[in-house]
């Protein structure tokens, strides 16, 4: 492998802002992409439209056994560059996605390039993963489905890869009151609000690593009215499945302590949790990939945020996670890549590709 090349590969895919809600920036960034792809694995991609999206799909042989998975969107808008130039200094580099996960893309196209055979391989590129993934989950799913592992192209945790990520649930509980000039003829729809609050903020447990979070709250009209309406969104992280299942009975199950309120509770799980099972064993494969490159002890962590890598353990496929670039800052000012250390990450991941196509787990 070669640091310059992949340099310059990083820059071409850097200076191709692509923030998300951005459809012309994502497709334009898509091509660059593509293009970079296309030179190192020998074959243009596939390019899947849903709802006026594109992503991209690398397909080789009859029978996938391993994905690789990653995303080409940014949190950054468009013109971030002016204020947060491409630039590579004392080994750092610099600029808008680098560190997530743009780094990461070009240490996959080098590993695999590297491969003798890429038989069995799949490379899947999204362009909705920092807004959700909302037209390319069910593309993610159908994908794990049918693979042996997939291996999540995520920027590394200081170096470390992630073998347990948090699910999400999101959830809108909308309150009923009945609206009054006097307080005692109306249903204050915000005291309600207030009693829910409570409740779900003591569905938490923290000792489990549960979090229940009301994030938006609204309700009220005018300042002389009883308020006949109220709103509040939770956000929920958890390790299990099992903690995400309690969570959604519960919320649902939830009922109004001021008499002739009405409650309802709207959406549910985002997604399901990366638990450690299912990192298990590609954690052990890629630890002995690492020791016998001479790459050195590889560590692992668990992380809060989710990325599409929850999806693939959802429906039962083992993932490890993590497996991009070292640096950090991601989504601030401060995002950065060590250029030191692509070639030692390309050449863990080529190894443990490799040992998956071999059969290894």
């Amino acid at each position: 492998m070669d640091k310059k090349k992949m340099v310059a590969d990083l820059a071409a895919l850097v200076t191709a802002e692509s923030p998300s809600s951005d459809l012309s920036a994502v497709d334009a960034c898509a091509d660059v992409v593509a293009e970079i792809g296309e030179r190192h694995l020998g074959s243009a991609p596939e390019r899947i439209r849903i709802d006026g999206r594109q992503h991209l799909r690398w397909s080789f042989g009859t029978e996938p056994k391993v994905m690789l998975l990653g995303h080409f969107d940014t949190v950054w808008p468009l013109g971030t560059l002016a204020e947060l130039p491409w630039s590579v200094t004392d080994n750092i580099a610099t600029g808008p996605g680098v560190f997530d996960m743009k780094a990461g893309i070009v240490q996959l196209f080098h590993a695999l390039a590297s491969l003798p055979s890429l038989d069995g391989v799949v490379v899947l590129l999204n362009s909705d993963e920092e807004i959700g993934s909302p037209t390319s989950r069910a593309l993610i799913e159908e994908q794990a489905r049918q693979v042996d592992a997939v291996l999540v192209l995520e920027a590394a945790a200081d170096g470390a890869v992630k073998t347990a990520r948090k699910g999400m649930s999101l959830y809108c509980v909308d309150i009923e009151g009945h609206a009054g000039l006097e307080p005692e003829r109306g249903v204050n729809a915000v005291v309600e609000l207030a009693h829910q609050i409570q409740a779900v903020v003591e569905l938490a447990d923290p000792a489990a690593g549960t979090s229940v979070v009301p994030s938006v709250i609204s309700g009220g009209t005018t300042t002389n009215t009883v308020a006949a309406q109220a709103q509040l969104w939770c956000d929920v992280r958890m390790w299990s499945a099992k903690e995400q299942e309690r969570i959604d009975r519960s919320i649902r199950a939830l009922v109004p302590v001021l008499a002739e309120s009405r409650i309802s509770v709207t959406g549910g799980p985002n997604r399901g949790p990366l638990e450690s099972a299912s990192s298990e064993k590609l954690y052990f494969l890629a630890h002995q990939v690492s020791s016998e490159s001479g790459l050195g002890m590889l560590r692992d962590c668990a992380v809060g945020g989710a990325s599409d890598g929850n999806f693939t353990a959802a429906v039962g496929t083992p993932t490890l996670d993590g497996l991009g670039a070292v640096g950090g800052g991601a989504h601030a000012a401060t995002e950065h890549v060590e250029i030191d250390q692509m070639i030692p990450r390309a050449t863990l991941l080529a190894g443990l590709v490799t040992r998956v196509l071999e059969g290894g787990l």
